[in-house]
């Protein structure tokens, strides 16, 4: 219970942002909701910030965006992952292992990034924003510096793409599976991928997080690769004796919680009413944690990440942001 009690005051922040961005796109035209909120947290963090006692709370935002996207899995049918299958795959795997090598090379060859951070870089830009940062730090052992180095660039990239992807989706006027299918494949973290996705749409939203998904399950292998690479070069002590313990501690827990609700789902196990109420928790859900990942931005922290790592993360990300857009056009 005293657990329960430290967390309720920052969780009524969140559910209290939540309102109002309903209520303000209520009144005012301003798109998704999902937009506004984010822009709200933004706000409060960047002008009276976060007191104290609602920290515990409001750092909960990322259970919870996790928890409303296995309750978004029954919403989704597996006949329609499984028609696009192949093609998302190969698109998915395409896109990370150029991602990856570009920024590895750009760091190394062009701007005389320490290799540390450029793999840092890689990895989050590749796979899944922070949390790759983290998994690939766990393994390579950099310094701290390096790591908050890397990590300013990733939720920099992460501000400006979640504003910048919806904007360029409805200029080009993307289709809705396209736009999804883009985002979730060159976006960097889950957080922005989701908010970005169903901002456009619904039906953007559920792809976006489906093929992100699917990029985010390989970050273990990415982090067994550093750590391997690394160990016999002699830059780091860093070994990985069990690789599947490693996987399996890597793997992010809630893809077995979507996929598991999304074949019942489609299995029919679910009836009408009941897949409603749960796709209601889920976009609660959403909008409390969207709440929760504007007010974690902090702009003056952005600001350190410097100029030579933005410069490197942003050639990759408009090359391969705009070869996997042209694929996807031709294919879709």
């Amino acid at each position: 219970m005293g657990a329960l009690r430290r967390l309720l005051p920052g969780l009524g922040v969140l559910l209290a942002l939540g309102f109002l961005a309903r209520g303000i796109t209520a009144v005012v035209p301003l798109g998704s909701h999902l937009i506004v909120v984010i822009g709200l947290g933004v706000l409060v963090a960047n002008t009276v910030g976060v007191p104290d006692w609602a920290v515990a709370g409001v750092d909960t935002h990322s259970l919870w965006l996790e928890a409303g996207i296995v309750l978004m899995g029954v919403t989704v049918a597996l006949q329609q992952v499984v028609d696009a299958g192949l093609q998302v795959l190969f698109v998915v795997g395409i896109a990370v292992c150029v991602t990856v090598l570009t920024v590895e090379i750009l760091a190394r060859e062009l701007f005389d990034i320490p290799e540390k951070i450029g793999s840092l870089l890689a990895a989050g830009s590749g796979i899944c924003g922070v949390s790759a940062v983290a998994a690939v730090a766990g393994s390579i052992k950099p310094d701290q510096q390096q790591i908050a180095y890397a990590a300013a660039t990733v939720l920099l990239f992460d501000a400006v793409t979640l504003v910048i992807y919806p904007l360029v989706g409805r200029l080009l006027g993307l289709p809705d599976v396209v736009f999804g299918i883009w985002a979730g494949t060159t976006m960097f973290s889950t957080g922005p991928v989701t908010a970005a996705g169903f901002a456009y749409s619904r039906t953007a939203g559920e792809w976006a997080v489906l093929v992100k998904l699917t990029r985010n399950a390989l970050i273990g292998v990415v982090a067994i690769g550093y750590a391997l690479y690394y160990s016999r070069r002699g830059a780091t002590t860093a070994t990985v004796e069990n690789k599947w313990r490693y996987l399996w501690e890597s793997f992010p827990k809630f893809i077995i919680g979507f996929v598991v609700l999304m074949l019942l789902g489609s299995a029919g196990l679910f009836s009408e009413p009941q897949i409603q109420t749960l796709d209601n928790a889920s976009n609660w859900l959403f909008l409390v944690a969207f709440a929760g990942l504007g007010l974690s931005i902090n702009i003056g922290e952005l600001r350190e990440s410097g100029i030579t790592p933005v410069v490197v993360v942003s050639i990759s990300l408009v090359l391969v942001s705009s070869l996997t857009l042209g694929a996807l056009l031709y294919m879709f």
